[in-house]
């Protein structure tokens, strides 16, 4: 396994382990962030573990026009109860993210040291949230990268059934992005309509979109 020094650079891809894994350790800078995001690769990692980075040989990603939307998720987005917006409150959806119980298991790889990091990143413009309200309290909502036209997503969280979903639907619907990257297989998303596609073809997909 190759260890990254202070430049910013990674391995060929050709070294990926079978877990997926390209490489380990670096730092979080902005600078090797979006690199690595520009580049499909992503950390993922536990508090006290060295910096690990991915980028998997599969790639769970939606094509916003293949969203699917259920008859039931159509009454609720109708019923204008809730109130979506961007932006709003970055530092309190990946407070969220990072501390709300999933029945999953996820959620702990959010590291003090990786939410301080995406905060900066929001504070240059290139992390970005959507929220979801309800009664102006923050029951939902997602935070991700935004590479040009391609939305790099990295967690989201639902207090109130179907939050997440609404602010899922509303990223894909906003006719903002060509393709919305969801890293790896997730069940929820793949109800949505997300799929895997090989990492070459996803890596064509970044590079022809600069």
């Amino acid at each position: 396994m190759i260890w990254l020094t202070d430049k910013i650079i990674f391995p060929p891809y050709e070294l990926t382990s079978k877990e997926g894994i390209i490489a380990l350790g670096g730092d979080l800078s902005a600078e090797r962030l979006i690199y690595a995001y520009k580049n499909g690769i992503f950390p993922w990692f536990s508090e006290d573990d060295p910096i690990v980075w991915y980028c998997p040989f599969e790639r769970m990603v939606l094509f916003p026009e293949e969203i699917k939307i259920s008859k039931s998720m159509r009454k609720i987005i109708n019923n204008g109860a809730f109130t979506i917006t961007e932006n709003k409150a970055f530092e309190e959806v990946i407070y969220n993210c990072k501390n709300i119980e999933r029945k999953d298991g996820f959620g702990t790889w959010i590291t003090d040291d990786m939410e301080q990091a995406y905060i900066n990143l929001h504070k240059k413009g290139v992390a970005k949230s959507i929220e979801v309200w309800l009664d102006d309290k923050l029951v939902g909502g997602l935070y991700g990268l935004e590479v040009n036209n391609i939305f790099c997503g990295e967690s989201m969280f639902s207090k109130f059934s179907n939050a997440s979903k609404l602010a899922f639907i509303y990223l894909a619907t906003s006719k903002k992005y060509k393709l919305i990257d969801c890293q790896i297989y997730n069940e929820h998303l793949a109800s949505l309509g997300a799929k895997e596609i090989d990492r070459n073809l996803f890596l064509e997909i970044l590079k022809n979109n600069p």
